[in-house]
């Protein structure tokens, strides 16, 4: 298919995005789109179907990363989003915040870690406000175990049981209602609702009363990789689940990745939000920084602020489910799976 090469902040993107296709013997983004429709993948499409409201940005650059990824011969699936991330990275614009924390490098090793065997449970630790968790979620349930031998679980964790139940319903997800002993710290299942038989029945979507129940329900689920929000509840919910849970999980010996999503220069909930300018990282940020092993730039969920970080102007929590399906569609179009 011929697609004119356009998108936002090009001018200031391409040196560096022509640089890593050169250096994996890709003359340019028309040849890398070539590249990708001669193996039979879409990496354009994949993007745009995983978050409807993209920017064009960013169906290049998983275009740019899938290229390399098929340039380079890849054997597995986690292989190929590691590679994806090179091209991720290219686009990120230079002196950004996104640049400065190798946002695009992130999110590929994010996405390795959820197709490789030994990552167990994965949890969208957001707020249930925010129906990018559930873009992500989706196209993870979709696409990660058609290349994994044990399946890998998914699970959406947030405030709120009606919250919970109501984003379950509209996306097909099993809700699972929980009632925590506050006397005895025992997480007790009420009910599991699936509201579908397909693989979105396989999310499992919690709602807890508060950061307690949270971190039992992480415990529960065996979580070993997750990611937070910056929704409307980061300082009382995703972020105290996410470092209450990294602090019990590190007493236990038991391997734990966090990722923050969101954050980034003059972020909210901080007193000096205006006055400090770039100084000013936010109290959401801050938080994401004491707990997380990788930190993302901009919204979970909304596209401008990523793409205002210096990144691509798509969702975190929605591009974590694009790498993932690019991923997988690589290895099975060119090991024939």
């Amino acid at each position: 298919m011929i697609r004119e090469v356009k998108f936002e902040s090009q001018e200031r993107r391409i040196e560096q995005v022509l640089a890593a296709l050169n250096a994996n013997g890709i003359k340019d983004i028309e040849e890398a789109n070539q590249i990708c429709e001669n193996a039979g993948v879409d990496p354009y499409q994949i993007c745009e179907e995983t978050q409807g409201i993209c920017f064009e940005n960013a169906k290049w650059a998983y275009v740019c990363g899938a290229a390399i990824a098929i340039k380079k011969g890849v054997k597995t699936a986690a292989d190929a989003a590691e590679a994806i991330g090179i091209g991720l990275q290219s686009f990120c614009i230079p002196g950004s915040v996104a640049d400065d924390r190798k946002v695009g490098i992130g999110h590929g090793n994010l996405a390795a870690r959820l197709l490789r065997e030994e990552t167990e449970c994965f949890a969208f630790l957001a707020g249930h406000e925010s129906f990018a968790a559930a873009e992500g979620a989706i196209k993870i349930a979709e696409m990660a175990n058609k290349v994994r031998q044990k399946p890998l679980r998914t699970i959406l964790n947030g405030l709120g049981k009606d919250a919970a139940m109501i984003i379950s319903r509209i996306n097909g997800f099993t809700y699972v209602q929980t009632k925590f002993d506050y006397y005895t710290g025992e997480l007790n299942v009420v009910q599991e609702i699936p509201y579908s038989d397909g693989p979105r029945a396989k999310v499992k979507c919690y709602g807890a009363d508060d950061v307690r129940e949270g971190v039992a329900i992480l415990w529960k689920e065996n979580v070993d990789v997750s990611i937070t929000g910056n929704s409307t509840n980061p300082t009382r919910f995703q972020h105290p689940v996410a470092g209450t849970y990294k602090k019990e999980r590190v007493l236990a010996g038991k391997a734990y990745f966090s990722v923050a999503s969101g954050g980034g220069t003059g972020r909210t909930l901080h007193p000096d939000n205006m006055a400090a300018g770039p100084a000013s990282y936010g109290m959401t940020d801050t938080l994401g920084r004491m707990h997380s092993d990788a930190q993302f730039a901009g919204s979970s969920s909304v596209p401008a602020h990523v793409e205002m970080m210096g990144f691509l102007g798509m969702g975190n929590n929605p591009m974590v489910g694009a790498t993932v399906a690019v991923a997988v569609t690589i290895d099975m179009a060119l090991n024939k799976k």
